[in-house]
């Protein structure tokens, strides 16, 4: 919807095609007049929206905002943008404030071990255009997934994590400076079997997604599905979270279940659950690479 108004005098103007998008998410202590002050400020800038999504969250006493709007609307540039934003943002105490551009592609380095399925989905997607990110890596422990990385042309890199404690931290330093010379936007553990120390989760706090072969918080560590199956529980699932320092226990991205009976076995389990994982890593990734998610403590805010 576009909003006229009066603008001040641009610092200068950018061209910009008109699918070309400034993304605009806020979160800030709740109370009246935040959805005025944002509404007024968008206006005020001529701000074309296309999309717009709100939360007050009762609980937690926060307001989440997240603003789509045209950047050909805009006489001016996107720090000009960011520094007028973030005026608004000192006015109401916002804690997280944040202005991208979806003409600045995305990047995602991608860690696994030997599990296949949610790297050939993944990749499969970015090939196929469905998934709009550059992948300029593939890191892993292993070198079993190799020819799959090759296969859509993506390096691959295979650091060894070795099971002393010496070794592990030289290992995960090693990740660390890899994934970190392209700048990642995210850093998935697409399968990738090794528990990520603290202070690399502090360090890709917001960053770090894993998918999670069970339905979270039922069932966290290793062999999610023969815990499953041991308790004859009815529906399995998968889920995509924030990696913290506490395992399995990061702020949840999305999730997604499948029934489940008597007959079925821990393979059939495994087997139907890899379907889930794909579904709910892209879902997941996806949201987070278009600014989707925002964090309200142990909770997420997840913008359809």
């Amino acid at each position: 919807m576009p909003v006229s108004t009066s603008a001040p005098a641009p610092r200068h103007r950018t061209a910009a095609p008109a699918d070309r998008r400034y993304i605009l998410t806020l979160s800030c202590p709740d109370r009246t007049g935040i959805v005025s002050r944002i509404t007024s400020f968008l206006a005020d800038i001529n701000g074309w929206i296309t999309d717009a999504a709100y939360h007050s969250d009762e609980t937690s006493g926060r307001f989440f905002t997240r603003q789509e709007i045209r950047a050909d609307s805009l006489s001016f540039d996107i720090e000009e943008l960011r520094e007028r934003f973030d005026r608004v943002g000192a006015e109401l105490d916002a804690d997280h404030l944040q202005v991208t551009d979806t003409a600045v592609p995305k990047t995602a380095v991608l860690l696994v071990s030997k599990e296949s399925h949610n790297l050939y989905d993944l990749l499969g997607r970015w090939h196929a255009g469905e998934l709009d990110v550059n992948i300029p890596l593939v890191i892993s422990n292993h070198l079993d997934l190799e020819p799959v990385a090759r296969m859509f042309g993506i390096p691959f890199v295979h650091v060894p994590v070795p099971a002393d404690a010496e070794g592990k931290a030289a290992a995960f330093a090693e990740i660390r400076r890899l994934a970190e010379e392209h700048n990642p936007d995210a850093v998935v553990l697409a399968r990738f079997m090794q528990v990520v120390p603290p202070d690399l989760c502090e360090a890709w706090d917001g960053i770090l997604l894993n998918i999670h072969h069970g339905f979270l918080p039922s069932f966290r560590g290793a062999r999610p599905y023969h815990q499953a199956h041991a308790r004859g529980v009815k529906l399995i699932g998968a889920t995509c979270h924030y990696v913290t320092g506490e395992l399995d226990a990061g702020p949840i991205i999305e999730q997604d279940v499948i029934h489940v009976d008597h007959s079925d076995s821990p393979a059939d389990m495994i087997r139907r659950g890899r379907d889930i994982e794909r579904a709910v890593l892209f879902r997941g990734l996806t949201n987070h690479l278009q600014d989707r998610v925002l964090r309200d403590g142990l909770r997420t805010i997840v913008f359809a």
